[in-house]
């Protein structure tokens, strides 16, 4: 057993190690993974002939070969730092659209993985079937680290990182809960029937999901009380995944793994609405590098194994050792190239290019997850020699060939399908960056020249190679007089296009870190944004403005608050999402309105007139769109409006106080306690401007009633009687409040807004004061017209009882009613015109 003190020496040499092979890794060309492993390896081969030159170098061997960490080490210590990172780092919003191949790789390839290996050794390895599934479980789970790398290496397309990420965060859960439930057969003998089978493996999974929830919002609860404290902060983060952890497989057996990464999830959601975005940087920036510390000595370390693991190998196990690799292939295409273009079919999740799957299949390496399994198998005394010295020859031989073959041609397979290579439009786009990149500086130059009066040959000197550049690229895409190409006109548009969606993107982060934006909101925005990128590249001009129209739709979320408003007056989301509503289109319109000077400044110059003209006519119809909406909700909420217009204005202005605060210290005009003096001053005012005020959607019942002229000239007892039978209830705009051929159960009395009667024949228009819905009431027929609400209105609804009720007990109600519902029903038996 080594001592303390050397096993930190030790640990302590390995990462000077991993610090000198990283730049060694790009320098060769090769997955850092890789690298680390290959030399892991090595220096476990030496290690092991070391003890031949004397006792020292025996010393040194035992030192090196005997880091007393084992697998579960592995699992405890390393495992949920690396899957709560990579969480973290997820934007759900953008994975929403690839949900169901994700989960399909994630889930389902997994077990597909593990019966198809199991079944195709079982006849060939002498072992029973139970033990081939379980080197199936093991060998299932991929790890993503070298893949993603090379991708952005390469500049791969951002969906298929996506779906390989994606697909990483659950695999590892579910390998290792189908090894949990196959080991426990393994050892017990007892063979649980398959709907028994399939329950574990679902608690296990959604008990980890829940458990990962929960304290992650207690932790996201607790950061409240921390007043942004950077350090305090991070603490709390890095004793999140260990408690989820440990909770999880130690104390209420489920899903540790599930647990970790739904934690990472509800940690990498919230943290981006909740934290300053400067400190949530900083934890981002962290985390990363914890994940690359533990990634890099799991692997150095279980590679340190690997010579002990494959003692004693021999032709036969080379053999199963192919088996595995095809079976592993073989299941991997299978659920590619046959289960997912079935669901593509039946309308689940987008397509995946034939490229993008055999990167996929291919690109499916293994590590130190699989090792640390097989490790475990290993180090179990109650597991007989044969099946430990079976699964730790396969499985190590198996993450070998992934790692040595799949790992070091990944590259050449990514360029022989041509994924790194852009497209015509990309390809063109990248032209226009440079272009206006190289336009920019040559401006800079210029400015800094004059200011600092640097002499003219200087210059030249430094603007000689831009123009040169600059017209290099011109002629490269044929520009004309006009600054436009002879890139077909469409394509142009979508270029400019995305360039204004990539332009709207800073925008929206430049508010959001000055504070003028919530949190919340600045994070929701900047995913619809990078949607509308990706939209607007497969789509054009439709797709930009598809994903433009969504925001100012209204999302799920409001319209699941309308529905318990409208179901169980609960009143609390729908101001929440009002209130939402306001900012974002409010925010939308600024950022409209600065994009419109984009076009004349910047894109004019580079796609041509005619181009900017035609991105200025589509800004115009999202600004209409945007000012329509905001109109809308003015018009109910005026007061609001004002109060929300006003703490922009003030968010806005200690922006740029602060920032001309920090100019002056700068200048060395203030000095340091002036200076924090300021800041604290600023930072007090931003504070107190932090929370948004609530907004009352005015929907107290009495006050209806009471400015409701029919209701307003009753007596006080009547008016309470009528409170007490009426429900408010706020209608959205252009919702259909009532359907032509509905049974009629209620009557609608509009306190604020306009509603629009559409009868097949004529369309009437009723606002404040009037009433509709009771004709279907009085005859008993069903509804002979579509009501539909012209935009925000604030109703009282009374059902069919209480409607009868309020004939009865108030004549003059009844006799006005009955006037109204008289002349109706001439109208409706007027032929039509």
């Amino acid at each position: 057993m080594l001592s303390l003190t050397n096993t930190i020496l030790i640990l302590a040499g390995l990462m000077v190690l991993i610090s000198t092979l990283q730049p060694m890794a790009a320098r060769l060309n090769l997955p850092n993974t890789v690298l680390l492993a290959v030399v892991g390896i090595v220096v476990a081969l030496g290690a092991t002939h070391l003890a031949q030159f004397g006792l020292a170098f025996e010393g040194m061997s035992e030192a090196l070969l005997g880091v007393p960490i084992t697998s579960a080490g592995f699992l405890y210590i390393f495992l949920p730092i690396l899957l709560f990172q990579a969480a973290l780092g997820i934007d759900v919003r953008r994975m929403i659209d690839d949900a169901v191949p994700i989960f399909v790789l994630a889930v389902v390839a997994v077990v597909v993985a593990t019966a198809v290996i199991g079944l195709v050794l079982w006849p060939f390895a002498g072992v029973s079937l139970v033990v081939c599934l379980l080197l199936g479980s093991i060998v299932a789970t991929t790890d993503p680290a070298a893949v993603v790398a090379i991708f952005r290496d390469l500049g791969a397309p951002g969906r298929l990182t996506r779906l390989v990420e994606g697909e990483s965060l659950l695999n590892d859960a579910t390998a290792i809960v189908l090894f949990t439930v196959l080991l426990g057969i393994l050892l017990t003998g007892d063979q649980p029937a398959l709907g028994r089978t399939v329950g574990m493996f679902l608690i296990s999974l959604f008990g980890g999901a829940a458990v990962g929830y929960v304290i992650a919002r207690l932790a996201m609860e607790l950061v409240l009380a921390l007043r942004e404290s950077r350090g305090a902060e991070l603490t709390l983060s890095i004793a999140v995944p260990y408690l989820a952890f440990v909770i999880s497989e130690r104390f209420l057996a489920v899903s540790g793994v599930v647990a970790v990464v739904m934690a990472g999830l509800v940690i990498g959601v919230l943290g981006r609405n909740r934290l300053a975005p400067a400190n949530w940087k900083f934890l981002e920036e962290v985390w990363e590098q914890f994940a690359f510390l533990a990634g890099s000595l799991v692997f150095v370390l279980a590679a340190l194994r690997v010579p002990r693991l494959l003692i004693g190998v021999n032709w036969l196990d080379v053999g199963l050792i192919g088996l595995v690799v095809v079976a592993s292939l073989g299941a991997r295409a299978l659920v590619l190239f046959g289960l997912l273009p079935l669901l593509g079919l039946a309308g689940f999740g987008q397509k995946i290019s034939t490229p993008f799957k055999f990167v996929i299949v291919w690109g499916g390496l293994r590590g130190a997850v699989t090792l640390a399994l097989a490790l475990s198998i290993t180090e179990n005394p109650l597991i007989v020699p044969e099946v430990q010295r079976f699964v730790a020859i396969l499985a190590t031989g198996f993450v070998l060939f992934t790692l040595l073959v799949g790992g070091t041609t990944l590259r050449p397979v990514i360029r022989l399908l041509g994924i790194d290579r852009l497209s015509p439009l990309d390809q063109a786009l990248r032209t226009q960056i440079l272009t206006l990149s190289l336009d920019s500086a040559r401006d800079a130059v210029l400015q800094i020249a004059r200011q600092y009066r640097i002499g003219s040959v200087s210059v030249d000197d430094v603007l000689e190679p831009l123009a040169r550049n600059l017209g290099d690229v011109a002629r490269g895409e044929g520009a004309d007089e006009e600054g436009a190409t002879e890139i077909p006109e469409a394509d142009r548009l979508t270029m400019g296009l995305v360039a204004l969606a990539q332009r709207e993107r800073e925008l929206v982060a430049e508010h959001a870190a000055g504070g003028a934006i919530a949190r919340g909101i600045a994070s929701r925005l900047l995913a619809e944004t990078e949607l509308a990128i990706d939209q607007t590249r497969s789509a054009g001009r439709e797709g930009y403005l598809r994903a433009a129209a969504r925001r100012v739709g209204f999302a799920w979320t409001f319209r699941v608050a309308h529905l318990l408003h409208r179901v169980f007056a609960m009143d609390g989301p729908l101001e929440r999402r009002v209130a939402d509503r306001f900012e974002t289109l409010m925010v939308t319109r600024i950022v409209l309105e600065e994009l419109e000077h984009f076009v004349g400044s910047k894109l004019s110059p580079l796609f041509g007139r005619r181009i900017a003209q035609k991105l200025r006519e589509v800004l115009a119809e999202r600004s209409d769109g945007v000012v329509a909406a905001l109109d809308a909700l003015r018009l109910q909420y005026p007061e609001y409006a004002a109060e929300i217009e006003r703490r922009f204005l003030t968010q806005l202005a200690v922006r740029l106080e602060t920032a001309e605060v920090d100019g002056l210290r700068e200048a060395a005009l203030i000095g340091p306690e002036l200076h924090g003096a300021l800041k604290r001053e600023l930072a007090a005012v931003r504070r107190s401007m932090a929370q948004r005020p609530r907004l009352d959607l005015g929907l107290n019942t009495r006050a209806l009633v009471e400015g409701f002229p029919m209701f307003s000239t009753l007596a006080e007892e009547e008016r309470e009687k009528i409170c007490a039978l009426l429900r408010p209830r706020l209608a959205l705009p252009d919702e259909l409040l009532i359907r032509r051929g509905d049974r009629g159960a209620s009557v609608f009395f509009i306190s604020s807004g306009a509603i629009e009667v559409d009868t097949g024949r004529t369309r009437i228009r009723l606002g404040r004061g009037d009433f509709f819905g009771e004709m279907a009431l009085i005859t008993g027929q069903r509804r002979q017209a579509d009501v539909r609400a012209l935009g925000y209105c604030q109703l009282l609804l009374l059902e069919e009882p209480d409607f009868r009720r309020l004939l009865v007990q108030n004549p003059s109600i009844k006799a006005r009613i009955d006037a109204v519902a008289e002349e109706r029903q001439r109208m409706n038996l007027q032929p039509e015109s």
